[in-house]
């Protein structure tokens, strides 16, 4: 029996038509048939716009009749229609009174919010036709890929690894060796790197699609295009961007993304997409109608009393997100990248903003995050906040999470970084960021999964620069050095910028060794910044988001050039994995209620079970009890990390273990390479159980545990 709505009965101009389905939004192929659907509150009218591939004007335009009105959603059914070579859009008629919030214009075409595919920046850099009347083409996606038997991972918060990186920086220098550089089959390609290097989660910098030429300009110190590089402007929020891939000029990203993640999951690795819902590429007043502008401002977009826009965003508007609607379609956005693409978790941009209500105001329970929280399509999704806004508005710590929320824990990367540069009286928060922040969030009862601990990242200097420069070095992006973070907490080591010294070269290298290695001994989640294991350089440049060259790709040639640090990072990442003790979902508490002889976790100076204060606050160490860390019933070991951040070396009295267990050496940043660390379960038995010397700006890790043991 066949369908009554699949048969229509209308026509228009050649073309047969009926009466849509409002639900979903966008556009469906249903049968013979797309089903075209769009809301807007305030339009008067709407006419759908087809046009043939790549072609300047559009073949026929198509009004919607009253018919085709249920409540403030407009939807058709257009039959017959080979939607694989259709781009379409909309006019939208209705009031223009910016000062009321409205600035319809049915002369301009609009792209679908819902579009799961847009043409119009199909290859990277390439000019665009700025004469054509429609620039961003929304396209009709049929879905026909092949998951086999692939599924999100679920792994558990506490065990992820996470490796920030952006698709096109990661592979676009030539001597990435890739066969399509910059694209998702150039990561792909990267694969089997990733799981040497250990990490279990890739965090993809902006993949909806973007517009690379927006405020592009040549710069002013070699004359080369600055681009958009980053994407931290989206067009649309359900279509991936097609210069990303190697077949984004044939349509054919949906699928290669969908096959980079399958592959991911199939090597065991999550993906992590980096989601920004708190503006849109459109800008203020001035800027471009592309969709949301003219369909449905007021709606869409917080509007001060006057009609202008609210800038929590820094970037000219801020999306109304706690608007019912806006709300309906962030959410559908985030159902579609999981159901449709298995994304394994998003980190949410600026995330502050989602939790302002419509004047601007914080709310103490925003309903799109509560939304988020409790969605059960994403129930067993990562959220994970950037809990701040450009408004000011700061909430480390305090970000609404109702038990599901994840953090970036700025106040982790500033305690560090200030402390691994030698400041003084900052020991104090260490212990806390260590202990995976009891201060922050251990009243709330989040556990330590609320954290995820970070000292680099995109926004900001790369690991070896934050041991390289004093002070930021962008003025290749044309800007007089005025933009980026200035307070970097930063140390050159005693020369800015690149050198010859080998002394200098030396402490830097250890500098990072030491950082990773607070990273990776610290409670939480730890994320890392891609290059950062090859000592990736941006040449003091700490905002590269225009930096399409040499400044923000990779150079891979570093891998040999820097293989110490790259050989550290991967066994440091390693012996996290394998110690579940160093993986512990809640807070400890200083306690040994288990009767085991020692507490949970305990604190040390230069003297055994005597933390002091002194050499300005730069020493200290911890132990960690592994009795209060099982796996299938089984403890870990004992982990003992003595941290001497002073000019000075000193020696570490050791608090003595069990009976039948000894101290054995796993790392010291204080050793040259090869020697400065070992293979997870092939630690050394130490000499001196007593005491361990720690040289100057140096990190000493030791397992306690019985001669020859071994976790392997």
């Amino acid at each position: 029996m066949q369908r009554i709505d699949l048969f229509p009965t209308h026509e228009y101009q050649g073309l047969k038509l009926r009466a849509g389905r409002p639900y979903p939004f966008g556009a469906t192929v249903i049968g013979n048939a797309v089903n075209f659907s769009i809301y807007s509150r305030y339009a008067t009218a709407c006419t759908l716009v087809l046009f043939r591939n790549h072609e300047k004007e559009p073949f026929i335009e198509i009004p919607f009749n009253k018919a085709f009105r249920m409540g403030n959603v407009f939807s058709m059914m257009v039959f017959d229609l080979d939607f694989e070579n259709i781009e379409y859009g909309y006019r939208m008629d209705g009031p223009y009174n910016p000062q009321e919030g409205h600035r319809f214009n049915k002369e301009k075409i609009l792209m679908d919010p819902y579009a799961k595919l847009i043409s119009g920046r199909d290859v990277w850099g390439v000019q665009p036709d700025w004469d054509c009347k429609y620039q961003y083409r929304a396209r009709i996606v049929y879905d026909d890929f092949d998951w086999e038997d692939d599924l999100p991972l679920e792994t558990p918060v506490g065990n992820l690894v996470i490796y920030e990186m952006h698709v096109r920086n990661f592979t676009c220098d030539p001597s990435s060796g890739v066969k399509y550089p910059g694209t998702f089959a150039g990561i792909m390609e990267k694969i089997p790197y990733l799981k040497e290097l250990g990490v279990n989660c890739i965090e993809l910098m902006p993949i909806h699609e973007f517009d690379e030429f927006e405020n592009s300009k040549p710069s002013p110190v070699d004359g080369h295009m600055l681009y958009n590089v980053w994407g931290y402007s989206n067009v649309g929020f359900f279509a991936p961007k097609a210069a990303y891939a190697s077949t984004g000029r044939f349509g054919m990203q949906v699928d290669e993304l969908k096959n980079l993640i399958k592959q991911l999951h199939a090597n065991g690795i999550e993906v992590i997409l980096d989601v920004v819902f708190n503006h849109t590429a459109e800008g203020n007043e001035n800027g471009p109608y592309i969709s949301y502008r003219g369909i449905d401002n007021k709606t869409y977009y917080m509007l001060t009393p006057d009609g202008y826009y609210f800038n929590f965003s820094g970037c000219g508007n801020t999306l109304n997100c706690n608007n019912p609607n806006v709300r309906d379609m962030i959410v559908e956005s985030l159902r579609y990248w999981v159901t449709d693409y298995h994304v394994d978790g998003f980190r949410f941009d600026l995330a502050a903003i989602l939790g302002r209500d419509q004047n601007g105001y914080p709310m103490s329970n925003p309903p799109l995050l509560e939304s988020l929280a409790h969605d059960p399509i994403l129930g067993k999704t990562k959220l994970i906040a950037e809990a701040w806004d450009a408004g000011g508005l700061y909430q480390v710590g305090s970000f609404p999470s109702w038990g599901r929320w994840a953090e970036w824990n700025g106040k982790y990367r500033d305690s560090i970084r200030r402390f691994l540069k030698g400041d003084e009286h900052v020991l104090a928060d260490v212990k806390e960021r260590i202990a995976g922040s009891p201060d922050l969030y251990a009243s709330q009862n989040r556990g330590v999964k609320a954290s995820v601990n970070f000292i680099t990242a995109h926004d900001g200097f790369t690991l070896m620069d934050l041991v390289s420069y004093n002070g930021k070095h962008n003025e290749a992006n044309g800007e007089d050095n005025r933009d980026g973070e200035d307070q970097n907490n930063s140390w050159n080591c005693g020369w800015e910028g690149e050198c010859d010294d080998e002394g200098i070269n030396t402490l830097r290298h250890k500098q990072i060794k030491n950082a990773i290695s607070f990273l990776m001994v610290s409670q939480g989640i730890p994320m890392i910044l891609s290059g950062d294991e090859m000592g990736n350089t941006q040449f003091g440049n700490n905002n590269a988001y225009c930096q399409d060259n040499e400044i923000g790709w990779l150079d891979w040639n570093n891998l040999e050039k820097n293989s110490d640090l790259y050989n550290y990072f991967r066994k440091i990442i390693a012996f996290r994995k394998q110690h579940s003790v160093l993986r512990h979902e809640y807070h400890l508490g200083y306690c040994d209620y288990k009767n085991t002889g020692y507490p949970d976790i305990s604190w040390h100076g230069v003297k055994a079970w005597h933390p002091e204060t002194g050499y300005n606050n730069l020493t200290a160490a911890f132990m960690l009890n592994g009795c209060y860390a099982e796996t299938n019933g089984v403890p870990d070991d004992f982990i003992y990390v003595a941290m001497n951040m002073h000019w000075e070396m000193h020696g570490f009295e050791l608090p003595q273990l069990p009976e039948g267990k000894l101290w054995h050496i796993f790392a010291n940043t204080d050793v040259a390479a090869p020697y400065d660390i070992v293979e997870p379960g092939e630690e050394i038995v130490m000499d001196n159980q007593q005491e361990v010397l720690v040289g100057a700006r140096s990190i000493v890790i030791l397992v306690g545990k019985s001669v020859g043991e071994n976790r392997n």
